[in-house]
């Protein structure tokens, strides 16, 4: 089973589970969803009416730690750690991995520097094995590690929960590419066609040409002593006529007489 299919497994596991539950025990849930090393992907959690209901009440600050988790990173968590509950290990690396896949989007190189300074990393040997053994071999990123320029280059990056608002702006992105597309398409189908064009042109040309010789040769095997240069020079006796079928059967019919 590929990573995408247990993801959704998951999803539908902790959904199924949310919507049977309310109060204290979806604190529980919240946290193991967080916690779980194939869950990557938390709005489907969000938008379960149970866990919509701990808005206004003692739990609330639970659906922040799922929205953090669902589009936040953990420089976001640092920044409002004293208003989000505290974090075990395993949410730790969770929302690292998620910075990870944030990154990613922004950009197809990412530098040691930079990715030490967004995880709290201290050296290049502890970051290359979280991105090999947390992020490469989970499956949620590839890349090549680029120790001569000291980056991180993204071939492929899992992605992440839509924030709220940006359907429509992804929705405007691929009917425009969608629209480039078309035009491209079109322009290939013009390209296609006068290649085929000039195929043709070419065969024709090609028959010509083929036609002459034969022509030619036919002349010549009457006319041995002529002598013919370029193709030029057969040009010019093939419009003259002077390879046409009548000469050619005048020629045979004194050669018959002379008999």
């Amino acid at each position: 089973m590929g990573a995408e299919q247990r993801e959704t497994q998951v999803i539908e596991q902790f959904v199924k589970r949310a919507s049977d539950i309310e109060g204290s025990s979806l604190v529980d849930l919240i946290i193991q969803a967080t916690s779980h090393s194939s869950l990557f992907a938390f709005s489907e959690i969000l938008a379960v009416p149970s866990v919509v209901e701990l808005h206004g009440t003692q739990y609330s600050v639970y659906i922040d730690l799922l929205r953090l988790f669902a589009h936040g990173t953990w420089r976001d968590y640092k920044s409002n750690a004293g208003f989000l509950p505290e974090l075990v290990p395993d949410q730790v690396l969770k929302l690292k991995q998620l910075s990870i896949l944030t990154l990613a989007e922004k950009n197809k190189v990412l530098s040691y520097y930079q990715l030490m300074q967004e995880l709290d990393i201290s050296n290049v040997r502890e970051l290359e094995d979280f991105l090999i053994n947390e992020c490469i071999n989970v499956g949620i990123v590839r890349g090549k590690l680029n120790q001569l320029q000291k980056c991180f280059e993204v071939q492929f990056a899992a992605g992440r929960d839509l924030r709220p608002g940006k359907l429509a702006s992804l929705i405007q992105t691929l009917t425009n590419w969608l629209s480039t597309s078309d035009k491209m398409l079109l322009t290939i189908k013009e390209m296609i066609d006068r290649a085929d064009r000039m195929k043709e042109l070419d065969k024709e040309h090609q028959k010509e040409v083929e036609e002459k010789i034969e022509l030619a040769k036919k002349f010549l095997q009457h006319k041995p002593s002529i002598k013919l240069g370029p193709l030029e020079d057969i040009d010019m006796l093939y419009m003259a006529g002077v390879m046409s079928s009548g000469e050619l059967g005048s020629h045979s019919k004194r050669k018959r007489t002379s008999i």
